[in-house]
């Protein structure tokens, strides 16, 4: 992923993808069961969660529209560490991270995923910044 430029056109890392909006993060995972690529909100007030995750919501069909297919929408879960998270995700089940066989599959997941998240974060952000 590295020659690919962002929606801007500039250089990025991928795999530690900059939201630039505190407490709103892309996560991309490969596990022993599952890959999985999604937004995540973790905003410590739970309100203020829920409207990050509201104001997202509005551009639902326009997120659908630019990942090319529906996503599950959670609000307020508990992550792996037993905080308040709402996601926007995308799980790939039955493949393993530890299997190199599985690797195509898992690269051929997130790749495009990853890419129109940014595209659609770029249209979007400006939105979250104030």
């Amino acid at each position: 992923m590295k020659p690919i430029p962002n929606a801007e056109g500039r250089r990025i890392n991928w795999p530690n993808y900059k939201t630039g909006v505190r407490h709103i993060y892309f996560r991309m995972k490969a596990e022993r069961d599952f890959a999985s690529i999604g937004i995540e909100i973790a905003h410590p007030d739970e309100e203020l969660q829920e409207l990050y995750f509201e104001q997202l919501r509005q551009f639902k069909k326009m997120f659908e529209s630019i990942v090319g297919e529906e996503w599950n929408w959670k609000l307020h879960q508990k992550n792996e560490f037993g905080q308040a998270i709402s996601r926007i995700e995308k799980i790939l089940p039955a493949v393993t991270v530890m299997d190199s066989e599985d690797w195509p599959d898992i690269i051929a997941f997130l790749k495009p995923r990853i890419i129109a998240l940014d595209e659609f974060w770029n249209s979007v952000k400006p939105g979250f910044e104030s």
